[in-house]
């Protein structure tokens, strides 16, 4: 992807412009950003994978005035005529290659921020109510029309929701602009902007949603992955005592222990890429309900793909694909590198790997992390 170059996707801003000028910034409404958009899944594949157990989903309603919120898996949907209505199907990139394609279009993000792909349908009058995320994203009208009305209040009242109702609902709720989206209509909204839409008619929008660790979470896993990591020296080191006098005061913590502490989290940090590793580990982990199908390695002369479910980023030092981490350097890095950023290797690519290389990405194909392009083979 070439970001400096500018694109409908953005509204004729290049991606660099984006970035600088709305990312975090402000909303931007572009008006087909991406013409004669169809649907990534249908409505009866929503409905399948709604039920499915290895599918995070949700059903909200709101008949009679009443609002509802069901978790899936939702084995039964409303009538397709009655209104008010939605179903959300989270992660739909992991299931569906045309949702993939589509995240894929975002990728002038960093890979480490970018989430996953939901997609909403909806019925007439249906919606999830005004509420605003922490995170940035991109609301992309792909059938029918839906109505938004935006306010920036939302970072203001992370604590004025209605206590009345299962779903998180603003309880003030005050709209600054409205748009009307239709198919290929797209609507940036930075992290905290309120928003309420409503389905004008059956519709389905998909949302771009990206991850914003909070500082702790983020440090309660490192710490935790460097800690687990039993190859390091000071990993195998069990506390001892022999000099521990007997104590008037056995509910006083030792001094002893506290430092014995203290030394095993300053020397997990200290290990030399042991941060790095753990991050990389950590970003690329798979998440929850995410399965692989085991594969065959790799033909000759065949190029390789990643599976739509596989994360792989990288660093100065290591490669790291669905939460494993391996050292590389010279042309295999730069290889390796470019599967993570490409999502794809050509099979002259595949062929100038080295030999311990190669049986690295056989081993990904057998556990079907990679697949062999078949375009490419030959």
């Amino acid at each position: 992807m070439n970001i400096q170059t500018s694109t409908p996707l953005l509204g004729g801003l290049s991606p660099e412009q984006f970035m600088r000028q709305y990312w975090q910034r402000k909303p931007l409404l572009v008006r087909q950003a991406l013409p004669g958009i169809q649907p990534p899944a249908s409505r009866s594949e929503l409905a399948a994978l709604a039920a499915s157990e290895d599918v995070e989903s949700r059903l909200v309603s709101q008949f009679d005035g009443k609002w509802a919120l069901k978790h899936g898996p939702v084995n039964k949907l409303p009538p397709w005529s009655k209104p008010g209505w939605t179903v959300l199907v989270q992660g739909l990139d992991l299931h569906v290659q045309a949702a993939q394609a589509l995240l894929a279009k975002f990728r002038f993000v960093p890979e480490a921020r970018l989430d996953d792909l939901m997609i909403s349908y909806a019925t007439d009058g249906g919606g999830v109510g005004p509420h605003f995320d922490s995170y940035d994203v991109f609301l992309i009208q792909v059938h029918g029309k839906r109505h938004w009305r935006i306010g920036r209040q939302g970072h203001a009242t992370t604590g004025a929701l209605r206590p009345d109702v299962p779903v998180k609902l603003l309880a003030d709720f005050e709209p600054e602009q409205e748009f009307t989206l239709e198919p290929g209509d797209m609507l940036y909204l930075p992290p905290g902007w309120a928003h309420d839409g409503i389905a004008l008619g059956e519709c389905m929008t998909c949302s771009v949603g990206f991850r914003t660790p909070w500082r702790a979470e983020l440090a309660r896993e490192l710490l935790q992955r460097l800690m687990d990591d039993e190859s390091q020296a000071y990993a195998n080191k069990m506390y001892a005592d022999p000099k521990q006098p007997a104590t008037e005061t056995p509910g006083a913590i030792p001094q002893q222990l506290l430092d014995f502490s203290r030394d095993a989290c300053e020397r997990a940090l200290r290990e030399p890429l042991a941060l790095e590793r753990a991050l990389g580990e950590a970003l690329t982990e798979p998440k929850p309900k995410v399965f692989f199908e085991m594969g065959e390695a790799l033909p000759d002369g065949a190029g390789a793909v990643l599976d739509r479910r596989s994360r792989m980023m990288y660093d100065t030092a290591h490669v790291f694909i669905n939460g494993e981490s391996y050292r590389a350097g010279g042309r295999d890095a730069r290889l390796m590198r470019r599967l993570a950023d490409q999502r794809a290797l050509t099979a002259k690519e595949v062929a100038q790997l080295s030999e311990g290389a190669r049986d690295l990405l056989d081993q990904w194909a057998e556990d079907g992390w990679v697949q062999a392009d078949v375009v490419q083979i030959g």
